[in-house]
């Protein structure tokens, strides 16, 4: 009975892997309803950073029994005053998105600002004030956040909101004329070009290594506005057919999850509204490049 049951479930993976080569959609494990927007989506085009789980906000790590004694007693007149941060880890606001746009100004972070105080951060305000003579604390104090607007400028509207969260990379040679939607699996990005011109940029996500997404010169030879996965029997909006079954479409679990899972083979888009505006532009026949 246990051989049977062994049999069985080898029969099922070897199906499962069958499949999943020829259709798109997300995988399995990951399905678009398997996670609240509501919970995890990050705000759109952008990739929230995660500080480790371990460390504690800035000023409230746990003290141990002697210390908590000691702190109810009157402090020593030595004792140096405490300075309050103006950001930290943690903190979620526009400044910090204006703070992460000048560090990025400095070549200190590669991310697109998210808004977002975490791990990437506190990195880069390190290296800064390790820099420029400062207590390397990874929080923002005033004389850290000074320092960092005099070392920069203010930053425009597309620094602190940029088309994408990866940065685009160079055109691959074979994007450089006509009408293409050329997607770098480098740099996880789809810039759709007219005659070598970028007109637009979105963040994309691929299959896995079992069902990868092909590379190459191809050409779009379908579009449908509200195609349904015919296997996974998931919504697959604003689908651009390029190569058999993949093709360019929104995501709803590359909007909730990130990269954090696959496609089937498919290039996913996360940004819908950004999407459907390239959906209505780009045209039957015009081309596609996917490439490292």
């Amino acid at each position: 009975m246990h051989r049977q049951r062994v049999i069985i479930r080898t029969l099922g993976i070897a199906t499962a892997v069958a499949l999943a080569a020829t259709a798109c959609g997300p995988q399995k494990s990951e399905s678009a309803g398997s996670a609240s927007p509501a919970s995890s989506s990050p705000t759109a085009g952008a990739t929230p950073e995660t500080s480790p789980s371990t460390d504690n906000k800035p000023g409230e790590a746990s003290p141990s029994p002697s210390a908590s004694a000691s702190a109810s007693a009157s402090p020593s007149p030595s004792a140096s005053p405490t300075v309050k941060a103006v950001m930290a880890n943690g903190d979620d606001s526009e400044q910090v998105r204006e703070l992460q746009a000048r560090l990025k100004q400095l070549k200190l972070m590669s991310v697109a600002p998210t808004g977002f105080y975490g791990s990437k951060t506190t990195a880069a305000v390190k290296s800064f004030q390790s820099k420029n003579g400062l207590t390397a604390s990874g929080s923002v104090d005033e004389e850290t956040w000074k320092k960092i607007q005099k070392a920069t400028k203010k930053p425009t509207a597309d620094e602190l909101r940029p088309p994408t969260v990866n940065e685009v990379d160079a055109p691959d040679p074979r994007c450089m004329t006509g009408r293409v939607m050329c997607i770098s699996k480098e740099s996880r990005t789809l810039a759709w070009m007219i005659d070598g011109k970028v007109i637009s940029t979105l963040d994309v996500r691929f299959g896995s290594e079992n069902t990868p997404t092909r590379e190459g010169v191809f050409k779009v030879d379908r579009k449908e506005k509200d195609w349904v996965s015919t296997l996974y029997h998931t919504p697959m909006p604003y689908s651009m057919f390029f190569s058999g079954g993949q093709a360019v479409h929104y995501s709803a679990d590359f909007a909730a999850r990130g990269y954090a899972g696959a496609s089937h083979g498919c290039v996913n888009v996360r940004d819908k509204g950004k999407l459907a505006t390239l959906f209505g532009e780009v045209q039957v026949g015009d081309k596609v490049v996917v490439y490292w």
